[in-house]
């Protein structure tokens, strides 16, 4: 009764409150993740050959993630930031037993089978990294000394190193952005980019020879996908004939012939934006991009209005890291970057991926709920 009345006396102040706003959702970024949703969802249709049972799986994964989402709006980032030692600290463990005694699935050693769900850890340090160095970087002086970069350092690449070798270079990169971003947004000197510009140049050729051979092959397939049309490089070759084949409309809805022939491989997950391209042509892809690109917006609004620096770190790493997984994967469909199996973020089919990043979603809508709610 007291809470009904405060949000009445709210509305007679006329102060700017969402109807949404005692359920900690932020209506703005709720909308566009469910048009982008929704538009994943049309897609999938098509690309999955009109098999209304994947379509069913992804809308019964989309449900939980919601769910998901909604449970990790109603946490208050105070609690986030005393979670984010134990997180990280339970993260590594798993990737540890991962490595130890993982279920291999495709040559990856990537899950721990639970009996009723198999659980991939590195989806989980994806969120675990940016949220330790956020609450770390909370209690230092900024911008950040030299010790503080070297401790970040140690922090990011441990449980980069141990998803790399699952192997999931994929993943890997995202973890190491993930962290990365945290380390630009807490005013990384410039002297300090240029010396860790400079080791990693120098450490690339130690990259190169520590990689699988396969990833190798992607490198150079990526340099030149022309030098084995028909083995490394017929991924690549087929997705930008299918995107070229689009044209500025499009061949229509459900008359791709790239997937629907199967000339273009993991057209219902990794490649499906080469799908967007053939059948709703340029059109349709620059729809598909203006939304990811209004829910990373709105993540950077959030992340500007936050109220302390642990929420401002954690929301901008968080949103950046949205940014760079749509990023890679468009990338890699096009050409410009080399293929590393990466999802097109709420687009491909799959659960892992999704979950988390609805959860991501999750604690931006908690910084910028819980922050209007402290301020008013």
């Amino acid at each position: 009764m007291a809470f009904t009345n405060t949000f009445k006396q709210r509305f007679a102040k006329n102060e700017n409150v969402s109807l949404l706003q005692p359920l900690h959702i932020d209506g703005p970024l709720l909308l566009a993740l469910l048009m982008l949703i929704m538009m994943g969802l049309v897609i999938l249709y098509s690309a999955s050959g009109q098999d209304l049972n994947v379509l069913r799986q992804q809308g019964m994964r989309i449900g939980l993630s919601l769910f998901i989402m909604f449970c990790f709006a109603q946490i208050h980032p105070t609690t986030y930031q005393r979670w984010a030692p134990w997180l990280y600290s339970i993260g590594v463990v798993l990737l540890i037993v991962v490595l130890i005694s993982g279920h291999i699935n495709k040559g990856a050693q990537r899950w721990l089978n639970l009996g009723f769900i198999r659980f991939q850890p590195s989806e989980m340090m994806k969120l675990a990294i940016p949220m330790y160095l956020a609450c770390h970087f909370h209690k230092v002086h900024l911008p950040l000394a030299i010790r503080s970069v070297i401790f970040a350092a140690f922090v990011i690449l441990i449980p980069a190193v141990l998803t790399a070798k699952q192997p999931d270079l994929g993943t890997g990169i995202l973890l190491a952005a993930a962290g990365s971003c945290v380390l630009l947004l807490a005013g990384l000197r410039g002297r300090l980019i240029a010396i860790i510009g400079t080791l990693c140049a120098l450490g690339a050729p130690i990259l190169w020879y520590g990689m699988h051979d396969y990833q190798r092959q992607r490198v150079l397939t990526f340099l030149d996908p022309e030098r084995d049309p028909l083995g490394n490089g017929y991924h690549i070759i087929q997705s930008k004939i299918a995107i070229g084949s689009g044209g500025f409309f499009g061949k229509g809805w459900l008359n791709g012939t790239q997937s629907h022939l199967h000339f273009l491989p993991e057209h219902s997950t990794d490649f499906i934006f080469a799908v967007c391209g053939e059948e709703f042509g340029f059109l349709g892809s620059l729809i598909l991009i203006l939304l990811f690109m209004t829910i990373i917006a709105r993540g950077l609004y959030i992340t500007v209005k936050a109220q302390d620096t642990f929420s401002r770190l954690l929301a901008g790493s968080l949103t950046l890291t949205f940014f760079f997984s749509f990023f890679i994967n468009m990338g890699m469909v096009t050409g410009i970057l080399p293929v590393v199996g990466v999802p097109l973020p709420l687009v491909s089919y799959g659960g892992s991926s999704m979950m988390t990043l609805m959860a991501s979603f999750g604690i931006l809508m908690s910084i910028q709920t819980h922050r209007k709610l402290l301020t008013t």
